[in-house]
Parts: structure tokens; sequence; C-alpha cells
């Protein structure tokens, strides 16, 4: 029986399991990205979203703000977590 992830996962739902590396709680085939302005919030994405031209917009937002030095120590996207969320589900699941 196959399990299927939403689109879009915040990683607090992912696993419950503590570990000592925030890598080891990224399923394969998925990206941790920081969202928000304030607070981050961390978000599972699939890798398919880097295709997306939208998300690219998102990217190049944070190639502006940040270059490659991003304070989480991940991917951050400079935008709240409503216009991401909305820009996301937009995406079609593959």
């Amino acid at each position: 029986m196959a399990v299927r992830f939403p689109s879009v996962l915040r990683a607090s739902f992912l696993s419950t399991k503590k570990s000592t590396s925030r890598s080891l709680d990224v399923p394969r085939g998925f990206l941790a990205v920081y969202v928000g302005e304030m607070e981050k919030k961390r978000f599972l994405v699939p890798i398919s979203y880097l295709n997306q031209p939208s998300f690219q917009d998102l990217l190049n937002k944070a190639e502006e703000e940040f270059g490659y030095d991003h304070p989480m120590g991940g991917l951050t996207i400079p935008c709240t977590e409503d216009d991401f969320i909305h820009v996301t589900s937009t995406f079609s699941r593959a």
C-alpha cells in the first residue's frame, strides 16, 4: 500500500521523532524551505516544484534578499506563509 504525501508538508507533521540532524527529517524527493516574515516555518516541498516558474520566482526573491547565505541554515523564502501556500497550491500534484 502506497502512502501519498500532500504536495506541501509542514515539517512538524512529518515526523514526531527527534533527530540530531534536520536533514534526516526530509524524505527523498523533497526539499526543506523556511517561509515567513518574522517567524520562519519549515515546509517540505517536492523537488518537482523547482521546475515551476512561480516557484522559481520565489527562489529569485530569496537570492535577491539573502544571496547564498541563508540565516536559517537552509533555503529561506522571503514571503508570507499565506502567499507561499497560495502559490504552491496552484501546482498540480505529481
